[in-house]
Order: structure tokens, then C-alpha cells, then sequence
């Protein structure tokens, strides 16, 4: 894990605690300015950690960070697709980078980890639901070999209109 690295000196590794307040600054950032996440209300510290928690070091429910100089630059996880029990080789994979640091080729970067680790579980499928437009996320799903398998038409509201979600998937076995 420690091996991933970007030519410009990120380091790829497990989220812990001590990252939990900049990855809630980072995913906040989402919430408050665009309609990618369909949360509506930023969260504090203490009501992501159950999130941060969900995604041990090990198995297939995974939290990677990009870390350059002490800095987060954004993180990239698998989750449970859905609770009953037949979905559980299935994940639903997402990427999230700083503001800040937006177009340094940090989503790569992330899912490439993320992809190695997945590897090695026993896992068949992974998922990734995209609000419409994000002609950015749709490029980087498709060359991480995701395909996209349909839209759900208006079934988030945000921001007082109405946003369509583009389903993408890839194999992992």
C-alpha cells in the first residue's frame, strides 16, 4: 500500500482518526457547493466517524487517502452496494479530492490503489452511481473500465432542482 505514489510525491494510504476531520471538510465541501453527493446538510467530525469506521484496513470495504506533504488530497472507498446479503460481492466505489487539488490527476492516482487492494477480496462487481452532468467522473470511470448501465431520471433534489444519477459498472473477477 505504502508503495503507491504520484511523480509529484503523494503517498496512497489507509484513512485513520486522525484524517477524519479534513476527509469531513473535503466531503462537505460537496455537500454545501455541488450536487455530486445528494446529502443535503454538512456533517460535523463525530457524525462521519461511524462512515470512517465502516471501512476497516482490510477486507472489502476499503478507505484510501492521497497524503503529499502532510496534506490530504482526497480519498477514494469501496462500500456495501446494499445490506441484504446476496449483493455482498458487489461494492460501490466513489472518489472524492480536495477542491483544491482538483485536475492533478489525484482520482487516478486513488483508484488505482483502490483497484489493487479489491484485487486480492473476494469481490465480482463494482459500482458507481454519477449525478448528471460530470463529464469528469464519467472520463474516469470509463478508463478505469467501468461501462455505464443506465440512469435514473430526477430522483435527487438539490439545490431546488431535480438531478438524474448515470449508473457505471466494472468486473472485478
Amino acid at each position: 500500500m505504502n508503495g503507491h505514489r504520484a511523480d509529484s510525491g503523494a503517498r496512497i494510504r489507509p484513512g485513520t482518526e486522525d484524517d477524519l476531520e479534513e476527509l469531513t471538510r473535503i466531503y462537505n465541501h460537496y455537500v454545501a457547493e455541488t450536487p455530486i453527493t445528494f446529502d443535503i446538510e454538512p456533517f460535523t467530525v463525530d457524525q462521519r466517524r461511524p462512515w470512517l469506521q465502516a471501512h476497516p484496513d482490510s477486507g472489502p470495504h476499503r478507505l484510501l487517502v492521497a497524503e503529499e506533504g502532510g496534506k490530504l488530497l482526497g480519498y477514494a472507498t469501496s462500500s456495501a452496494f446494499r445490506p441484504k446479503q446476496a449483493y455482498a460481492t458487489s461494492v460501490e466505489t466513489s472518489v472524492y479530492v480536495a477542491p483544491e487539488h482538483v485536475g492533478r490527476g489525484v482520482g487516478s492516482l486513488l483508484y488505482t490503489a483502490l483497484f489493487d487492494v479489491l484485487e486480492h477480496e473476494d469481490l465480482h462487481m463494482a459500482l458507481a452511481g454519477i449525478t448528471l452532468p460530470n463529464e469528469a467522473s464519467q472520463r474516469l470511470h470509463e478508463r478505469f473500465g467501468f461501462r455505464p448501465v443506465g440512469v435514473y431520471e430526477q430522483v435527487g433534489r438539490k439545490f431546488g432542482s431535480f438531478w438524474d444519477v448515470a449508473w457505471f459498472q466494472k468486473p472485478l473477477s
